[in-house]
């Protein structure tokens, strides 16, 4: 290689070098493709719109956010691998994933290594802030939701006994039957059967019998949308006729797509409901419609991923810097942050205090049918 050669390419990547100090990097690791890709196409279109909206603005610190975006595949590993690169390769100034909780928790541990704050729009599972004190949430957590869905189902389904099923194999779906349980039985509502199965289970039916023999109220099952769906499918196959409810991981246009008219009568929990009347829910859902198509609608996924980096940019004013000790404090000194899903508060913990919406299935639609406080 000649000196002219060898002149020209450090050129080059002194330029890249100084075109790369113009823009503060942004990691996103979520499920573009795979099993539960629904959540992270979901959190991605919200987060774009949000980035997209900051820039026209201005960005932030006089430079412009460059979102960089890692498919970790709905694969176990993945989110570790990817997030590894968006650190060590793209040099990220913090991370914004997963929305599923065992996806966070295996990207956690990495995040807190390297000082990089983490924020999950999603992960309701109390251990993903346990990691360490550079990740954050800006949902609410599964203890919240477990309680809201037992009270629901003394309150509104006026059940007594209730049936649970739910994935053994799903960090998620453990933590809130776990908390599900503990407040159904404190309030004098009793478990009748307790069934489980693993991710990617499509025969139910076992469980379902003994579900039926066991003469539950309702049947609370803490799992992701495809075997919530095919569950309740094949539930009123076997003439349980029972409510079916759980929680925010049922968020997915495909729920109805796979569950049907299985689905009527039945009931989620989660952050956000595009059917909410709410001035602020509205205009977001008229912006998100603008950005991705007219028959696109946000879930709650969308609007928390939205959030998310509406709070970090927040955190990333306030602190007057991008430098992650300075980041994290800015984070965890976030107050009354009125947003899409509701004021965020980061709590002690780095849990986010949030009101819980909770969605009712009739006639083949989504109905929200009210909010509840924490």
């Amino acid at each position: 290689m000649n000196l002219a050669t060898r002149l020209l390419l450090t050129l080059v990547a002194l330029a890249l070098a100084l075109r790369a100090q113009d823009t503060i990097k942004v990691g996103e690791y979520a499920s573009l493709t795979g099993k539960e890709a629904s959540f992270g196409q979901q959190s991605h279109k919200g987060l774009t719109l949000a980035i997209e909206e900051l820039n026209a603005a201005g960005g932030v610190l006089g430079k412009k956010l460059e979102l960089i975006t890692e498919d970790n595949q709905t694969k176990p590993g993945e989110s570790a691998t990817a997030v590894k690169k968006l650190i060590s390769r793209d040099k990220v100034v913090a991370l914004i994933g997963e929305v599923a909780s065992g996806r966070s928790l295996e990207a956690a541990p990495i995040a807190q290594a390297a000082k990089i704050p983490m924020i999950a729009p999603a992960a309701t599972n109390p251990k993903v802030t346990q990691t360490g004190n550079y990740i954050f949430r800006v949902c609410f957590i599964d203890p919240f939701q477990g309680t809201v869905m037992a009270k629901f189902a003394q309150t509104d389904l006026k059940a007594k006994k209730v049936a649970v099923l739910s994935s053994v194999s799903n960090a998620y779906s453990v933590g809130l039957a776990k908390f599900f349980k503990e407040t159904f039985t404190a309030n004098g509502g009793i478990i009748v059967s307790e069934k489980n199965f693993s991710e990617g289970d499509k025969d139910f039916r076992a469980q379902l019998t003994a579900v039926k023999a066991a003469g539950a109220d309702a049947v609370f099952v803490p799992s992701y949308y495809t075997e919530a769906a095919l569950i309740a499918r094949q539930a009123r196959d076997l003439g349980i006729n029972v409510p079916f409810f759980g929680g925010d991981g049922w968020v997915a246009d495909q729920l109805l797509e796979i569950g049907g008219e299985a689905l009527n009568g039945c009931y989620y929990s989660t952050h956000f409901s595009p059917e909410n009347q709410d001035s602020v829910v509205q205009a977001f859902v008229k912006k998100f419609k603008a950005r991705w198509g007219a028959n696109e609608n946000p879930d709650a996924f969308a609007a928390l991923g939205y959030d998310a980096a509406y709070v970090l940019v927040d955190a990333i004013k306030r602190a007057g810097s991008t430098e992650g000790p300075k980041l994290r404090d800015a984070l965890a000194a976030t107050k009354n942050f009125a947003g899409v899903t509701g004021v965020t508060n980061i709590d002690a913990n780095r849990d986010a205090s949030k009101p819980a919406a909770i969605i009712a299935i009739k006639n083949g639609k989504l109905e929200f049918l009210k909010t509840v406080a924490p």
